[in-house]
């Protein structure tokens, strides 16, 4: 196999590895006590710009004609319908406070913890980044894309459910209490009736998403050299 797949892949992997490892609470926490939260959040950020940077880098030079499947015309637009959800999502998690972040654990005290996106899925934006991985390994059906976009795939999927484990573990009943009104897959709380549409709280999340989404549109054939429309 080319060196460059080597590289993508491997790098998607250590990518993967290293963001579980790292927020595993035991790794976590023996990193904190020797070098504090600052530190740790600085070996994070290190960790992450390094295979980072390895996955571009490999997939760059990666050959593109290895196809594992030929994707259609219908299959090669598909991130046209996927991707405007994807980026809402992605908007709304980072404009709401979301107790599953570091460092917003207070948020599940709060009586409207579950608001805007979080109505949506409790782990909006690692929702966005498997949506974005997933339908551009579909529309694209070459290895090399496979081995690039898997390493996101994982690492939000995968991510999102250890988060809802240490979650658990951490913060007991007041945890609980948040999960029982959201869910992890999006929209299963609101069809099970657990949680209701809050239509005024998602106009911001979608005006961001939507203006990124056609921004990138316009901008995907100079930034990526791939017209997607």
């Amino acid at each position: 196999m080319d060196a460059a797949l080597w590289a993508t892949g491997l790098a998607g992997a250590a990518f993967f590895i290293s963001h579980l490892g790292l927020a595993h609470p035991p790794v976590h926490d023996r990193i904190v006590g020797r070098i504090g939260e600052k530190g740790f959040q600085g070996v994070y950020l290190l960790a992450t710009l390094v295979t980072l940077g390895g996955m571009i880098a490999g997939y760059i030079y990666a050959p593109h004609h290895l196809y594992l499947w030929i994707p259609g015309p219908g299959v090669r637009h598909l991130p046209l319908l996927i991707m405007p959800l994807a980026f809402i999502l992605i908007a709304g998690g980072v404009l709401t406070p979301n107790p599953s972040a570091l460092g917003m654990e207070g948020n599940l005290d709060r009586a409207d913890a579950a608001r805007s996106v979080l109505r949506i899925t409790r782990h909006p934006v690692m929702w966005g980044l498997t949506l974005w991985a997933t339908v551009h390994i579909v529309a694209n059906g070459d290895l090399a894309s496979l081995l690039f976009f898997s390493g996101f795939l994982l690492t939000a999927l995968l991510g999102s459910l250890h988060l809802d484990w240490r979650m658990a573990t951490t913060e007991g009943e007041r945890w609980q209490r948040f999960a029982a009104v959201t869910s992890h897959v999006p929209f299963v709380a609101i069809l099970s009736g657990r949680q209701t549409w809050g239509w005024a709280e998602l106009g911001r999340p979608a005006a961001w998403g939507l203006g990124v989404f056609v921004v990138l549109l316009l901008l995907h054939p100079s930034l990526f050299g791939v017209r997607p429309y």
